[in-house]
Parts: C-alpha cells; structure tokens; sequence
C-alpha cells in the first residue's frame, strides 16, 4: 500500500487488511484469539458476552449501523447533496468504503495524514476541510496527483500567504497537475479559519488565479462554528456562502471548469445546509452541493443526540446510537458506590459523560436496564459510578455505557468488534489514528 507501489484498489488494501493478525495491540478481545487473522476471528462469529471477549471491550451495533448508513444515503439523494463524509469521525477504512457504497461522493478528511491513509486503501476522491501549507505534505501531495490522474483532491484557501506558500512547495515538487483548492468563507469574528470577509475572499481568489499550481474550484465553509448558532444566524451565513459563489461565478473565477463545488455540513446543521443549498439559483456550470457531515456514521448517546437536525425535522428519519462500551463491575464499596474497569482510556469524555445503559449479570441471565446506575466521574481506567437504593448491580456483572461524541471513542480504540443484537460479533474494524 506504500506509494511507490502505484495506486492500490480498495478491494484489494482492504483484504491486506483482513489478514492482519489479532495480538496484544488491540484491546477487549479473546486471548486465545491471539494469532488468528481477522479475516478468520470474524468467520468464527464468537460471541461478545459468552465466547472470552474481556472488559472493557467496545462493540459498534451491526443493525444500528446499517441503518445510519442507509438513512443519510436516502437523505442526501432527497435533497440533491452530494455527500462526502468527514472520515475524521472513525478513521476506519471499512467504514469509508461502507459509506462510498451508499452512495457517498468521497471523504472529507481534516490533516495529511489522514489523506495517506485514505489513499492506501484506494480512496479516489478527498475533501481537505483545511489549509494545507506544509511543504513536505505538498510534496507528497503533488506526486499522488501525478501517479493517479483519477485522484480527486480538494482542500481549503482563506489567506493570501497561504496561497503563497502552497505555490512555493507545489512549483519546488514539479508538480504536474495543479490542486483544486475552495476558498473558505469563515463564519464570523471569533469562529475558527477562514476569510472572514467577502473582499478578503475576492483577494484569496485572486491569488489563486495568479499561479499556475492551483485551480479554484469553488467555496466552502464550516456553519458549525457560526457564533452563538442558531437557525436564523446559520441559515444567514449560509446564503453568504451562496452568495459568494454565485459573485465569483459572475465574475468568471469559475472558467473551464465542468462543475463548481459548494461545501458546508457538520453534523448539527445539515438540516440548515439541505434549506439553503435547495436555493442555488442556476450558474455557469453545474454545483456540486457537498455535504461533509461525519458523526452519524455511529452517531452517540449524548452531544449529536442532542443537537441532531432529525430532532428537528422528525419527518426525515431519526440516528441511531450504535456504540456501546461494556465494562466489568470490579469494586462495591459502599451501597451508593460501585467502580467498573472502564475510564478515560476507553471511553469518549470530551464532552459528556458516558450513560449507563444495561446490566448483563456476571453468573449469566437476561439483560436488564441499568436503573439507578449512573456514571459520576472517570479516572484513567476507572468508571466511578453512584447507584440508587433501587440498582442491581454486583462486582462481577457487566455494564452496558452509551458513548457521546464518536470522534473520540473511536480514537481509543485500533480495533472494534461490530456485533448483532444477539451478541454475534460479524466484522471488525481497524481503525487508524
């Protein structure tokens, strides 16, 4: 999968990937695995609650995750968006093809790294939702570009130097094919990059238009950052961004092209972003309307279910939280305190706690809500969890938690048995952050 081995199919990188073998680098699962390759550990179909998977073990719902991929499928077609994931949220090849399968454009990735992973299993089409100024990045940049005249690239400008800096590197590498940048309109004093202007806009383009390195190929932005979002302030911002497309392709910035590229799309506003898109008047090419929303692919049980634009507009569908992390009840001091073997190492924190969900008991026996269980703290390995006269909980039994904000959980763990609702574990995914 190196790059002097020419670009690799995504069929085959990923059946290389198949045959790595299970050991000590990836948490949760059976020790006596150890050696199997993936390929055949997943053939076995072992089961997570009985076959010698051990706490703390994070497992992704194999019917939960289908359904998310299926329902921004069918969402994006509805609206007329191209749909190009951020792949920041997993880092999971598996799961990148598994998006592209239902109908996703490409992946939105957010540093050079990621890109090189992509690109070893066979992602022919990327969405940079950053600046990219670093040389040697460049570099390698600009020859993947002219190894693989089927490669797609695209990633943000929003200041005049930048421009500047990716001339330099791109004409020092010799490159041949020229990189197709946006300019990125930010989203107001105080939100992250981007031009924060119309005219600061009109002079990154300008820049582009001066080398022979870069191609603009259109406008985006992140409505994720507009200060203080709500529905009024990002639907406005959001037709600034319409409006800077339609001022540059009115003033010829968009001449030769085959299609103008419109991005915008977190996670928490798509809703806003399919409204305002829906109102491009006709330009001088066709737009590709891309949508870069990534956390639904696992969706969570706190932040995104909160916030979801499906909250908003029932009618659309509804995500479906489809991690769950199990750890073991190790510690009962006390009748209103418990400790489990799962903490900050294995579980997202960044933003919300996570919930306690279900209790499977130690000595087996149905599964049972976690009633009057809650996670109070984390401690590097370590769930602190308060419980309620009316919790049933024992050291020994296995506790079910919902997760909040995928980004993070899926960074703690290389490795993640995706299993059915009986507990058969059917696939793994690798991830690599």
């Amino acid at each position: 999968m190196a790059l002097d081995n020419g670009p690799v199919s995504g069929r085959e990188a990923l059946a290389e990937l198949a045959q790595e073998r299970v050991d000590h680098r990836f948490k949760g699962l059976p020790p006596d695995a150890y050696g199997l390759t993936l390929a055949e550990l997943a053939a076995q179909r072992r089961n997570l609650f009985t076959d010698g998977f051990a706490t703390p073990v994070l497992a992704l719902s194999a019917e939960r995750l289908e359904h998310n991929l299926k329902l921004m499928e069918t969402y994006s077609a509805r609206h007329g968006l191209a749909f190009a994931p951020h792949g920041k949220t997993s880092m999971a090849p598996q799961l990148f093809h598994r998006q592209i399968e239902h109908g996703a454009w490409g992946i939105t990735l957010a540093v050079p790294h990621q890109v090189w992973v992509a690109r070893a299993f066979g992602i022919g089409r990327i969405f940079l939702a950053n600046e990219l100024v670093d040389a040697a990045a460049l570099r390698r940049l600009a020859a993947e570009l002219d190894a693989d005249p089927e490669f797609r690239f695209v990633c943000y400008v929003d200041s005049v130097r930048g421009v500047e800096l990716m001339d330099a590197a791109l004409t020092a590498a010799g490159a041949g094919r020229p990189v197709d940048v946006v300019v990125e309109l930010g989203a107001g004093e105080g939100a992250r990059t981007g031009a924060r202007t119309e005219a600061e806009c009109a002079a990154v383009a300008d820049a582009v238009a001066g080398t022979r390195t870069l191609r603009l190929v259109g406008v985006a932005g992140y409505e994720g950052e507009v200060p203080d979002a709500d529905p009024e302030r990002v639907h406005a911002w959001l037709r600034r961004l319409v409006a800077l497309a339609v001022g540059f392709d009115g003033a010829g910035r968009f001449e030769g092209l085959e299609e103008i590229v419109l991005s915008a799309g977190g996670s928490a506003w798509f809703d806003a972003v399919a409204d305002v898109f829906a109102e491009v008047p006709a330009l001088s090419r066709p737009v590709l309307k891309l949508l870069r929303s990534g956390a639904y692919v696992s969706h969570d049980d706190g932040h995104y279910r909160e916030v979801t634009p499906f909250n908003r507009v029932p009618a659309e569908g509804a995500l479906q939280p489809a991690f769950r992390l199990w750890a073991q009840v190790v510690s009962r001091p006390s009748p209103g305190q418990a400790f489990a073997n799962a903490g900050k190492r294995d579980a997202a924190y960044d933003l919300d706690l996570p919930f306690a969900q279900a209790v499977r008991p130690a000595g087996g026996g149905a599964e049972r809500p976690a009633t009057g269980i809650a996670v109070s703290g984390l401690s590097d390995q370590h769930a602190w969890l308060r419980t309620a006269p009316e919790a049933e909980l024992e050291v020994g039994d296995w506790l079910g938690l919902g997760l909040s904000h995928p980004c993070t959980s899926f960074d703690k763990w290389q490795l993640i048995p995706v299993a059915e609702a009986d507990g058969t574990v059917v696939d793994y995914i690798r991830t690599f952050f």
